[in-house]
């Protein structure tokens, strides 16, 4: 790994610029800028801030909070979040050194009145971040995802040989069936992904929003200037071809430690396509270039037997109103002993061999 890729890229200032300037999060699409940065436009210091109406591309659910709130006859709405738009990757929330915790709690809690917004929510902390804001009075809510872990291992037969043999077996079936349906698997990385490779993605990915009625929330504009800023060495994709044409195809970004699995589409379904796109190529990459970690993506417990291993993950939360704030604290409060037990049943479903 070169020391330029060694960052998080989801809070990069190119990564924030491609979303915002493609219109991907822009006031017409929910995402009102109200980033907090460095004194005098320093960029010391970078904490994504959003003015939001809605919920959606946030992928911690709130909506039966909002719902209370309407049944109380309050606005949930204008809220503040603190999150990657439609990035649902733990890490870190701000740039740069984090000023006074108090004093930044302040900044945030003036943008809320100056919004009259009903409170704030960070979304996806990474552990450091969560430690740094432990002093500030916000509810911490959990969920489960599931991470896919490098033990080490020299290369994919490797990591199957630590898998139970059954479960061995059916990954091996499942990577066969695209052996025998004549499909070239090929990888490209950063500047080598062409003009056409980036054309045959997004056609895969639109293709998965139009299948479902809908249109995608990411414009081709948006992709093609990652690729043209210095994120492009994070990036890489892969493809299925038939002949010379893509069929399907999926998007990563990288960083020093870990592989994201973001986005995939398709323009013909195969069996077991998507598994080896989104799940086996991407184990095969990060043991092929050292990373300890890949992150496929949110839902799907058909990870699990993939070997993709159920993590909690996080997000913080304040509300204005203490009667609301204190029913939300005691909701998370319930709702993590249920995450937990989640997390425990779905380990004992995991396929490594026992000890």
């Amino acid at each position: 790994m070169t020391k330029d890729i060694i960052r998080y890229p989801f809070l990069k200032a190119d990564f924030f610029a491609a979303l915002e300037e493609s219109g991907a999060a822009s006031p017409a699409q929910g995402w009102s800028a109200q980033h907090l940065i460095g004194a005098d436009g320093a960029d010391d210091f970078f904490m994504p801030l959003y003015l939001r109406n809605e919920s959606w591309g946030e992928y911690v659910f709130d909506h039966g909070w909002a719902q209370g709130y309407q049944r109380a006859g309050v606005s949930y709405f204008p809220k503040l979040v603190t999150s990657v738009p439609y990035t649902p990757v733990p890490g870190p929330r701000w740039r740069g050194q984090l000023p006074d915790v108090q004093a930044l709690w302040h900044t945030v809690r003036n943008v809320m009145a100056e919004h009259q917004a009903s409170g704030w929510h960070l979304l996806f902390p990474d552990e450091a971040a969560r430690e740094a804001l432990a002093e500030l009075p916000l509810v911490a809510r959990q969920a489960c995802h599931f991470r896919w872990n490098n033990r080490g291992y020299a290369d994919f037969d490797d990591f199957l040989a630590a898998l139970m043999s059954r479960k061995r077996k059916n990954m091996r079936k499942e990577r066969a069936l695209i052996e025998q349906s004549g499909l070239t698997i090929r990888w490209c990385q950063g500047a080598e992904i062409s003009a056409q490779w980036w054309d045959g993605f997004y056609q895969c990915y639109a293709m998965t929003y139009y299948k479902r009625g809908q249109h995608p929330y990411l414009s081709k504009a948006f992709f093609l200037q990652l690729a043209a800023s210095t994120l492009a060495p994070q990036l890489a994709m892969v493809a299925a071809f038939e002949d010379d044409e893509m069929v399907a195809s999926a998007f990563y970004l990288l960083d020093g430690d870990a592989l994201y699995g973001r986005y995939w589409g398709c323009t013909r379904e195969y069996d077991g396509l998507h598994f080896e796109l989104c799940y086996y190529q991407g184990i095969e990459f990060a043991i092929r270039n050292g990373l300890q970690r890949f992150d496929p993506g949110v839902q799907g417990e058909h990870k699990i037997l993939r070997g993709f291993e159920p993590e909690i993950t996080w997000s913080l939360h304040w509300l204005a109103d203490q009667r609301f704030h204190r029913a939300i604290a005691q909701f998370c409060e319930e709702e993590a002993r249920g995450v937990q037990a989640y997390q425990e049943e779905a380990r004992t479903l995991l396929p490594y061999r026992r000890g």
